[in-house]
């Protein structure tokens, strides 16, 4: 197996289409496909970077990582495209780093811990909102030895109760979207940029699995709601209601991988 790196955006757009076939093997979540992730790329002003590894098959990788960096003083910090550039939804680890079998993560993870080497200076790893178990994390403790660190998130997720409050229209027809979009933007988590999140949204429901749900009474939109549909499992996105309705709950743990290249001491093996 070899391994390639791809810088930029354009690059990295372009290694999402390739991954395609992957992406859709692991049978990830929503965030973790190629609609989504284009748009996160878009979203993103940090330099993006994808570690792809194929085998005999040219243009068929068995292993993806797709990644953004920053750099602040003399660091560069690398995470996974889409952390902190689009909301995604609650209560479930919302990141993959694909691969096909075990050989292909631990050749994936040979190549992110390349691409670290090959920054200027200083670099740390943030990899969050994975799932447990992992097999390229694993790899990647693996080959940085001790000082990178595990850590477990307890997620919340979205409960919607909204037909329990009244008059509740729920639709994935992107007419109506188009309808109601302005007031379910309006609910959008505090900080988030409009137009990608727009985007999103517009894209996954022309992809049909996108619902949209709205409260009114007396002609306002009182609550709102914007639900992702993974395959029948409904995944609450972001919303918010004036009468009730929109509660949380426990969700799924998630995944953290720390590392940094001032703590960590490398295994032999490489």
């Amino acid at each position: 197996m070899t391994t390639r790196v791809t810088a930029g955006r354009a690059g990295l757009v372009r290694e999402i289409r390739t991954a395609a076939p992957l992406l859709s093997a692991v049978r990830g979540p929503v965030t973790a496909r190629g609609p989504w992730l284009t748009i996160a790329a878009q979203a993103s002003s940090a330099r993006l970077h994808a570690v792809l590894v194929e085998s005999h098959q040219p243009g068929r990788p068995r292993g993806a990582a797709l990644l953004s960096s920053r750099r602040h003083g003399p660091i560069t910090t690398m995470r996974l495209l889409g952390d902190g550039d689009l909301p995604v939804p609650p209560g479930s680890p919302p990141h993959r780093l694909p691969v096909a079998d075990a050989d292909a993560a631990d050749e994936l993870a040979r190549g992110v811990v390349d691409l670290l080497d090959a920054q200027r200076g200083r670099w740390a790893l943030r990899l969050t909102g994975l799932p447990l178990g992992d097999p390229v994390l694993a790899a990647l403790a693996d080959r940085l030895g001790t000082g990178a660190s595990f850590g477990t998130d307890r997620t919340r997720v979205l409960v919607d109760d909204l037909d329990t409050v009244g008059d509740v229209r729920r639709s994935r027809d992107p007419g109506d979207l188009e309808r109601w979009l302005p007031a379910l933007l309006a609910r959008r988590p505090a900080g988030t940029p409009l137009a990608h999140l727009q985007a999103a949204a517009r894209v996954h429901c022309a992809l049909g699995v996108l619902e949209h749900a709205v409260v009114v009474r007396r002609g306002q939109v009182v609550g709102g709601l914007v639900t992702l549909d993974e395959g029948g499992v409904r995944r609450p996105w972001w919303g918010s209601s004036d009468v009730g309705g929109l509660s949380s709950a426990p969700g799924q743990p998630a995944v953290s991988f720390s590392a940094a290249s001032w703590s960590v001491s490398r295994s032999a093996r490489r």
